[in-house]
This record gives structure tokens, sequence and C-alpha cells, in this order.
């Protein structure tokens, strides 16, 4: 194919995308998602058409940014820097143009200004080392060992089986299995090692001949290649000021020395009739693990899994004091110093004393869990009274939205690891992710063991029922995929429309010839997710507080989408001390007491207090139309109106709405109410008197305590401004671009 028609096929292609986020006709609603993904299996199969598509995307946005059309940029943004990511032979004037796109569209108000700035970051080091941005992102997803890039980083597939049909998790299984069984780690270390040295040395790279060499290399060799390339890359990309002709260099010694002399150089002769057609160089999926979650505390146990690795290496004293294998108990972790018998003179020290054992010596064991003499304060974190410190210091990621797998919460200990954990379900699916995620929470502010070194970040793809999408039931379970869609067109364009795809996967019978390589369009979706995934959009949790008796304490639970509230037919039991209201007609509903406070645009709290006969509530989350404000609760009261007339008595229903963030309701009568939470049956309260509903504030641990309480000698002040207004917990649920105003 000519240059002009590979040029006007992808110039097709991208108008194909630019049209489906507009999605007027009929025919695009139904390939939603498709597009994106043929394109970039275009470039897939020939890169060489990568430099062509990179020149197109790069018009169409300079076009958007003229003519203003800002709901284009970030879907072309994050597709170009998509295929910079996998792509070789890119030239420095492609790199700098697209760098110097991204610096103007900081001008922007977020969420554009947030993902040029990420983009921009990766972009100045992939221009003057490239490939940089492959092999860091192999090396992190393939947990390939490298002193240089230590990063590790693994995606955590949730499915319930109550919710998620058998036939579905085993297509999902399959799939991953099915393109994870090549993905060994000596075929990465090959793809690693090609790309980089044909990144660098563009057409001077003898491709063909190169991975024939590694591939007939044994394992020993091929890590010693790996690690030199590794080594070379990295050390560069860390330099003040990388030279691009420094790296090409040295990355053309590590060439030579794999071929030899006579082979390298004929990489660079002209004398060929025929220049030699770069092979296919792929992006392996990242590692993903695929779960049934079944226990409550599932998600805790795998994280710890994924961490344990590296619980043998030795930790400064300051981690041991934190706790951060959770080998403590709560008791021992009040402990904020030690006393010492030691004079605290030097020469009083034995001989011998300041010197530590040697690494393989059997009292290193020992002497890791010991402290030298002298008090020893714990050095507490600076944001100890602001658990919110999960998502890392409020640093450059914090601005960006990068995963902040290198920020440090504490001196020497670097958050290496990254737990991308994917959820697939409706509403209630992510109920039970953020139960999970209080407990977490929860559990941190107890034995700080996964904050220091584990950066979360949570995902989301919807997968309802296979009902007709016009069904009440399937827009109810669908509310918070609905919400993403309305925040991020880019989301419900490549997301919100992959449910389809799944349950037709689940319908084809398993392909049992291995042979046949077919392209996993599901996984390729969810790889493309996770790794452009990196914008958060934080979600209230609400507390709920449930009295079935009002002389004992109350159950406590927590909601993040839906609580809806019904009357029950029965009535209390005549020893019951709850109240009752006496010379109340019968009818429909009972009788209510709400308190609330009224949200206001000024901001100012106005409490209410009603009275009133109703046949139901239901609270929600999120509204029903727009984004901007989803941080107060919805509410929505089936009001009972009696009537009188000639015929009799008439009850007329009426539904009352207003927002509020604390409410409390309790039943004035004999009828008893009904709770249901993140409209999941299994979580159903009945025979309830009273319950309160208030923003789930963050998780506050002893140790926390302790240190406020010292604070308060010394800051009073600050403390009570700090106490006065709970910080609330809000659970991230990582999209493309955020919430577009």
């Amino acid at each position: 194919m000519e240059s002009s028609d590979v040029e006007l096929d992808l110039q097709r292609s991208v108008h194909a995308v630019l049209r489906e986020l507009s999605a007027q006709a009929p025919a695009l609603q139904r390939n939603q998602g498709m597009w994106r993904w043929s394109l970039h299996k275009k470039v897939e199969r020939d890169p060489g058409k990568s430099p062509a598509l990179v020149r197109i995307l790069l018009r169409e946005l300079e076009k958007a940014e003229r003519e203003d059309t800002r709901h284009v940029i970030i879907p072309l943004l994050h597709t170009l820097m998509y295929v910079l990511t996998k792509a070789t032979g890119i030239t420095e004037e492609l790199y700098q143009r697209t760098y110097t796109f991204c610096m103007r569209l900081l001008t922007l108000p977020a969420p554009y200004c947030t993902v040029a700035l990420d983009c921009a970051i990766r972009l100045k080091t992939e221009k003057a080392v490239p490939g940089t941005l492959y092999q860091r992102l192999v090396i992190a997803e393939q947990n390939l060992r490298s002193e240089l890039y230590p990063y590790q980083e693994r995606v955590f597939l949730f499915v319930d089986p109550e919710l998620i049909s058998p036939s579905v998790c085993s297509a999902l299984l399959l799939e991953i299995e099915a393109a994870q069984e090549q993905q060994t780690p000596e075929a990465c270390m090959c793809h690693v090692v090609s790309h980089s040295l044909q990144a660098a040395l563009g057409e001077a790279c003898h491709t063909g001949a190169l991975q024939r060499k590694l591939q007939a290399s044994p394992r020993r060799a091929l890590e010693l290649y790996f690690h030199s390339v590794v080594t070379a890359v990295e050390q560069m990309a860390n330099e003040p000021s990388p030279s691009r002709e420094g790296h090409q260099q040295n990355l053309e010694e590590i060439y030579r020395s794999l071929l030899g002399p006579a082979v390298a150089s004929r990489g660079r002769c002209s004398g060929d009739s025929l220049p030699e057609r770069p092979p296919s160089i792929p992006l392996p999926s990242p590692h993903i693990t695929f779960h049934l979650w079944t226990d409550e505390e599932q998600l805790w146990k795998e994280l710890v899994f994924f961490l344990r690795p590296q619980s043998q290496l030795r930790l400064s004293a300051d981690l041991e004091a934190l706790n951060l294998q959770g080998l403590l108990s709560d008791q021992e972790l009040a402990r904020v110093s030690m006393l010492s018998t030691d004079s605290g003179i030097e020469r009083d020290l034995p001989s011998g004393a300041d010197e530590l054992p040697a690494c393989s010596s059997p009292d290193m064991e020992h002497a890791r869990l010991q402290r030298k003499g002298g008090i020893k304060k714990r050095v507490w974190p600076p944001d100890i009274l602001m658990p919110s410190s999960w998502d890392g210091p409020p640093g450059l990621h914090r601005r960006t939205g990068r995963p902040s797998g290198d920020g440090e919460l504490l001196p020497g200990v670097s958050r290496l690891h990254t737990a991308r954990v994917l959820v697939l379900g409706d509403d209630r699916m992510l109920g039970r992710l953020a139960r999970a995620y209080h407990s977490l929470r929860k559990r941190e502010t107890q034995t700080f063991c996964l904050t220091p070194r584990l950066s979360l970040q949570l995902y989301y793809i919807p997968v309802l029922t296979p009902e007709k999408p016009t069904s009440s039931r399937h827009v109810e379970l669908g509310e918070l995929a609905a919400f993403l869609g309305r925040a991020d067109p880019w989301y419900d364009s490549t997301i919100n429309t992959l449910c389809p795809a799944i349950h037709k996967l689940a319908e084809m019978p398993p392909s049992l010839d291995t042979s046949r390589t077919v392209d996993p369009f599901i996984l390729d979706v969810i790889t493309y997710y996770v790794r452009m995934g990196t914008q958060p959009i934080y979600f209230q949790i609400y507390s709920v507080k449930i009295f079935s008796d009002l002389s004992q304490d109350p159950a406590e639970d927590i909601f993040l989408t839906e609580l809806k509230v019904k009357i029950q037919d029965s009535k209390f039991p005549k020893d019951s001390s709850s109240p009752r209201k006496r010379g109340v007609a019968e009818g429909p509903g009972a009788e209510l007491l709400v308190c609330y406070q009224k949200a206001l645009l000024s901001h100012r709290t106005r409490q209410v207090t009603v009275s009133l006969r109703a046949a139901g509530l239901v609270l929600k989350t999120l509204p029903a139309s727009d984004t901007e404000d989803h941080t107060c609760l919805n509410v929505s009261m089936t009001e009972v109106v009696k009537s009188s007339n000639l015929a009799g008595r008439s009850f007329s229903m009426v539904t009352n709405t207003f927002r509020t963030a604390h409410i409390q309701v309790q039943s004035q009568e004999q009828r008893l109410l009904t709770l249901l939470l993140d409209k999941d049956h299994r979580r159903t309260f009945r025979d309830v008197v009273r319950f309160e509903v208030v923003p789930c504030p963050e998780p506050c641990s002893g140790a926390q305590k302790s240190k406020a309480l010292w604070l308060s000698s010394q800051q009073p002040k600050e403390l009570e401004r700090t106490q006065a207004k709970p910080k609330p917990l809000r659970m991230p649920i990582n999209t493309f671009s955020g919430i577009v105003q």
C-alpha cells in the first residue's frame, strides 16, 4: 500500500473515532469502542504506519485546539500517547511537536491541564531516550527484576459469582489465560531488548537478526543482555540533561556485542535491493489475576500476598515500629518510645556495638529487631491525622493523576508496588467494593502495613444482566456507570459499551485450536483502561447507624449509591419500648419523624425537622442528570396525603425531593422499617426503628488518637478546627479524564 493510501486509511479511522464521540448515528452507537481498537490494531500489525498515525493525530489535536472542540482533546491525546508508547522510528521533531502541544494545554482548566501535564512529563524523557516508556511499562507489569527500576504492578480482576454468570466468568478467565500463556519472562525480556535497540538505532537495527539471536540465546545470556539494555536506558534517563546521541552510542555498543560487528554493520548497508520490513514487537498485556470474590477479607489478603515477596528484605527501625508487616498487636503499637539504661556516653558502649552483622549472618534477623541505646521516638508520618495519605503525599502525582508508585510516605520507604483493582459488575458490586475499601482503610489505621509501600488504583467495568437496555431494572443497577459516562465521554465510549461484547464472548463456544491467534478484544480494552485511566473521580461513602432497639447500641454499615426504606406491615411487639403515637388513623405508610440538614447553595447548614406520613424513602448519592455536585444525598420521599370528601377518606401519594448530607429518620408508630443498602438484597436490615445517615469519616486509629492528644496540648485551637469537621472518606474510581465540565 502506498504512503498516500496508508494515510488516507488511517485518516478515515481517526475520523470514525471522532464521530463515535458524538454518536448521533445508530450504526456508530452499535460499534462504539471498536473503532479505537481497530485503529491500534492496524498500527500493531504494521509498525511502519506509526509515524503517519502520529502526524494525523497531531493535526487533529491542533485543529481541535484552534476550533475549541475540547471534548475530543483528551481522547485524541490518550490515543496518541498509546501509539507513542509502542512505536519505534518516531522522529525527534514529532516528539517535540507533541511535547509543545501538551505544554500549551497547561493553560486550560482541569482536567485538560492535568492530563496534558502527565503526558508532557513522560514525553520529556521519551524524546531524549526513546523506548523508555515501553521498557518501564513491561518491567513493571511483568514483574521483571531490575535494580535500577524496581517498580512492580499487578491487575486484580474481581467478580462476584452471585452477580456474574459462570459463563461470563469462564469466558474471561479463558481469554486472560490464553493471552498470558505466551508471555513468559524470557519472551518479555526479548521484547524489551528488541524494542529498546530498535527505538534507539532506527533503520540501523537489523531487527529480524536481533530477534533470532535473542530467541536462540540461553536464559542466562538473555538476562545479561536485558540488564545491559535496562542499565543503559535508565542511567541515561536519570541524567539531568539526557543526550539522545549519547544514548544511541551506548545502545549501539550493546547491539554490536550482541550480533557481532559483521552482522551489525550489515544492518546499515544500503546495497540491499529491498529494505527489511521491521517485524512487529508486541506490547504484552499486564499480569492479571482472576478472583471470585467470596470472602470479605479477600482484597486485603491479596494485597498482602502481593507485597510478601519483599517482606524478607531488611527494614529500618522506623518501619518495624510502624508494623509494616502486620506482625505486632495493637497494644504493642501504642508504644511510642522505649526507656534505655544506657548512660548516653559513647565511650561506655561495648566494643563493636555500632557494627552490624553481615547480611548472611544468622544474627541478622535478631539485629534488625533491635534498637540502639537511648530513647528512640517513633517517626510519625506527616499526614498521620489525615489517613488520606493512602493515595500518597500531595505531590506531583496528586495534580497529574499519575499512579503514586514513586512517592514516599516515610523516609527510606518507596512505594514500589502498584495494585490495580478492577471490579466487574453493577452497583451492587461497587457497594461491596466500598465496604472492602472502608475495611482496608480502617485496618490500615491499626497496622499501617500497606499504605507506605503500595499504591492502590481502583477501576470499574459495568457488566449488567443481559436484559433490555431500556428496562427499569437495567437502568437502576447501572446508575454509577451512567454517571461515569456523563462525567467522562471517553469512558462512556470505551468502557460502558463493553458489556454487550462480554456477554457475546460468553455465548461463543470455547476454541480448541490454540495454534490460531485471535485478537482478544475484551483483554485489549481492559489493558487500555488500566494503562491510560489515571484520573480518579471520588465518590463519597456514607455511614448508616441502624437502631432495632433504642435502648441498645446500633448496628453500623456503609453504602455508596443508594439506601431504600420500605414500611413493613408488621407491628412493634407488645413489650417493645419503642415510641408510639396514639390516635393515628390506619392507612398506607407510617408516621415518620425526619430531621436533616438542608443543602443550600451558600453551603450554610439549615436544620429541618418535620413529621409526616410516608410510604417510603429513597436516598441516592448520585444526581440523576448533571455531574457538578455528587457529594450530597438526593432524598425522594413518598408522602401520604389524606383527604376527606363525600365518598369518605382517600389517600394520595406525593413525592417530595430535597438534598442533604445528614439525615435521621424514626418511626413514630407501630410500623417498622426495612432498609436495603446499595440495591443488594444480601444487605437488608429488617425491624428497624430508627436510622441515621452521615458522610463516612476517615477511620482513626488508637495511634492517631494518642498523637492527637499530644497535639491538643500544643495546638488546641488547630485541633478543635480539625475535630469540628472530620475529613470524609471518598473512594476513587479511575477514568480517562475525570469529570469533564
